[in-house]
């Protein structure tokens, strides 16, 4: 028997034991060493040698992520650890560093109880670091932290004693700073990570040694002996008398939930179905003889078994053959395996119950996100909230014409898997936009629709996504249904920024139907909305909400589906540039309608609508925001005056300069459009000696000297005429 086999034998027999279940991830910015620890943790359950572990990178397995020496997808593995004479079933996930593959770090992050932080000690708490706390905490993932290559901040930047404990405050108080800005009361305080608790470890994953403070005093050594270890290049006797594996695994088993306890508070802020509910009440007790309650958090795209579903099991047991239901779809799926993860390898199961990380076969429609259950009206789990949306976009389009269909599936199936791609398929054109969260993230889907599903493609320069939204409020519009029988008095305006944040934080949802109106209602008037605005939403989609004010029109509740159509329309391409709009707030404030439901069907209807939006926005004052990024820098001070030239040169503000040492520490916002092509530019202007991180920061307007030539760019491109359309076309 493989090891593989034997540690599935091993989980087989423990993941019936609630107790004895820690359902854990990494998380940290790029390069601060996730992946080597996760080695460390693997070796130490016996599924790859002591020797390789830190440079095998068994979680990236991957071709694309050995080849680029970072992680590009999550990746789970379940192993059992030793610990207080009593064997622990530990399902762990691996999640990516990069900015670019953000999303797979949010939907890893609703799969799991707890999570370790790594920060490196040369680098400290950085952008993205910043980023994963965030979503871990908003998933309710309690966090312990791991100071992470200790040895090379005492051997290479030759930090003495004192200072090295310094460093090591520094990091732990930024990491508690953001626990305490963004966790709810109480866990903002009962998470914060402590030296004295022991949810505070220090190492080198590379050398494969850890150490906290409780674990210095079971073994009795100091930090002061741990320091000579490293000074006197002895790391391999340190991982010798304190295995970094031992000492994090130990600290996961006391200090991270089992699913049980985690249950109990994570479900109220992930499901808001009702808890009395016999499903409600089988997930908060997380009980296996119950309806399955299944959240899918990846698609895994096999090329001989298909589609691969992986996620939690919240209630209820997953076994073959069993019938199940896709939330808010009324097909039926049959089960065709169930498995539990050890990397790249799928161990089949005869079942998985609560509480666990599970692989199913079988349910083809589902995507990430979903959820999956055996009841059919179980209410959905909540929507997972990406912090960045994609900025980039490609053009592709198929080499040759016979492979058109082949690539249109390969499309719908990569952003299945991959929610955070979006793809927008043009059957008349044949040319189809990906976008993505930034260079990387199209350069490797590409990648894959070449070299992974063998679709020979061409793709366009990478071009920045813009977003459209109004400055000021302005109406009423009057637009004219074609056949001048209906007319509708339109208002537009910016939404409240309070509503805006509460919708992009998934408080408010968008692209669904409203379920309580009285309810959400009451959420927006305390967020700052008008009473009467807010009584009347019809939909939100993205940022944008459509609000019906008027007061017994005839015939207009009929016409309303179709109002909601003008509305997606405009939303979805603005009068300005053809780009979505963001942060919009419409008011239907009268309409005139024929008594004759013929005159008002949907070619009718939808124009007028979609013309009184666009016109009331030329009135309002059209803007264009474009998508900017954080940029932190780290360059030696004599190479500061070719990056503040670099910088400046593509449009960015420097916000802070700080020293640390012999560095100096640069953080800019720049527009991603001048953003391309920043890597060459940067390692040419400081010799190759700047290390930077960017982080996607929002949108801001276009300034008004570059708005002309940018808008007539886009609209060039989409094959529009170069000026945009004034007013008096929408009024005619």
């Amino acid at each position: 028997m493989g090891r593989k086999e034997e540690m599935a034998e091993k989980v087989t027999k423990l993941m019936y034991k609630l107790d004895y279940i820690r359902n854990i991830g990494t998380a940290a910015h790029i390069d601060h060493g996730k992946t080597t620890l996760s080695d460390s943790l693997i070796a130490a359950a016996g599924l790859i040698s002591e020797e390789l572990a830190g440079q095998q990178l068994f979680m990236d397995y991957d071709y694309l992520e050995q080849q680029r020496g970072i992680t590009i997808q999550s990746a789970a593995a379940s192993m059992v650890h030793h610990f207080d004479n009593k064997d622990y079933l530990v399902n762990l996930i691996d999640t990516p560093g990069h900015v670019d593959f953000g999303g797979d770090v949010t939907r890893a992050m609703r799969a799991l109880d707890g999570v370790i932080i790594v920060v490196c000690a040369v680098e400290a708490v950085m952008p993205q670091t910043e980023t994963v706390i965030r979503q871990a905490l908003k998933e309710r993932v309690k966090p312990i932290l791991f100071i992470n290559k200790v040895d090379r901040l005492i051997n290479e930047v030759k930090f003495t004693p004192e200072q090295t404990q310094e460093r090591f405050k520094k990091i732990i108080y930024g990491v508690n700073s953001l626990i305490e800005k963004f966790a709810p009361e109480p866990l903002n305080t009962e998470w914060q990570v402590s030296v004295e608790k022991g949810t505070v470890i220090f190492g080198s994953a590379v050398h494969k040694w850890g150490t906290s403070v409780p674990y210095m005093k079971k073994k009795n050594i100091s930090f002061k002996q741990i320091y000579e270890y490293c000074i006197s290049g002895r790391q391999k006797e340190l991982s010798d008398i304190a295995p970094l594996y031992e000492v994090v695994l130990d600290s996961v088993v006391v200090h991270h939930p089992t699913p049980l306890q985690a249950q109990k508070y994570r479900i109220p802020v992930i499901w808001h179905g009702e808890p009395e509910s016999e499903i409600g009440k089988a997930m908060l007790n997380c009980k296996a003889d119950a309806p399955v309650a299944f959240m899918v958090t990846k698609i895994i795209v096999d090329p001989q078994a298909g589609e691969v579903a992986v996620g939690r099991i919240y209630s209820g047991t997953l076994k073959r053959g069993d019938k199940v239901y896709i939330a808010g779809s009324p097909k039926e799926w049959t089960l065709q395996q169930v498995s539990i993860l050890i990397g790249a390898d799928r161990m089949r199961m005869p079942e998985i119950v609560a509480g666990n990380i599970a692989a199913v076969q079988g349910v083809k429609d589902a995507a990430a996100g979903n959820t999956v259950s055996t009841d059919q009206e179980m209410e959905a789990f909540e929507k997972i909230v990406h912090y960045s949306e994609p900025v980039v976009t490609v053009a592709i389009e198929a080499k040759h014409t016979s492979d058109l269909p082949k690539l249109i599936e390969v499309l719908r199936t990569m952003a299945k898997a991959d929610p955070s791609l979006r793809v927008e398929i043009n059957q008349e054109t044949g040319e189809h936009l990906l976008s993505g969260m930034g260079e990387l993230h199209l350069e490797i889907a590409q990648y894959r629709i070449i070299n992974d599903h063998k679709v020979d493609i061409t793709a366009s320069q990478p071009i920045v996504v813009y977003r459209e939204r109004v400055g000021k409020m302005a109406g009423p519009f009057e637009g004219k249904s074609p056949n001048k029988h209906n007319r509708f008095y339109i208002e537009v305006s910016p939404l409240e920024e309070t509503v805006v944040k509460a919708i992009q934080e998934g408080k408010i949802h968008s692209d669904e139907r409203i379920k309580d109106a009285k309810k959400m209602a009451k959420e927006l008037q305390e967020l700052g909305m008008d009473r009467d605005d807010a009584r009347g939403v019809i939909w939100i989609t993205g940022t944008n909400m459509l609000t019906d004010v008027t007061k017994g029109i005839q015939n207009l509740n009929e016409a309303m589906e179709l109002c909601k159509e003008g509305f997606l329309e405009a939303m979805g391409k603005g009068p300005l540039a053809n780009e979505t709009c963001m942060g919009m707030k419409v008011r239907i404030i009268d309409a005139k309608l024929h008594d004759d439901s013929i005159h008002r069907g949907p070619a009718q209807v939808i124009p007028a609508v979609r013309y009184a939006i666009y016109g009331a926005m030329c009135r309002a004052g059209r803007i264009l925001l474009e998508p900017v990024q954080k940029v932190i820098i780290n360059v030696p001070i004599e190479q500061m005056g070719g990056v503040t030239r670099e910088m400046q040169q593509r449009r960015s503000v420097i916000e802070d300069i700080e020293q640390e040492g012999e560095l100096a520490v640069l953080k800019c916002k720049a527009p991603v459009a001048e953003m391309f092509g920043f890597s060459g530019a940067i390692r040419g202007a400081t010799t190759g000696r700047a290390l930077w991180s960017t982080e996607n920061a929002g949108y801001v307007s276009v300034p008004k000297e570059l708005l002309p030539e940018v808008v007539r760019k886009i609209r060039e491109r989409k094959g529009l005429q170069p000026e945009p359309y004034d007013e008096s076309h929408y009024a005619s």
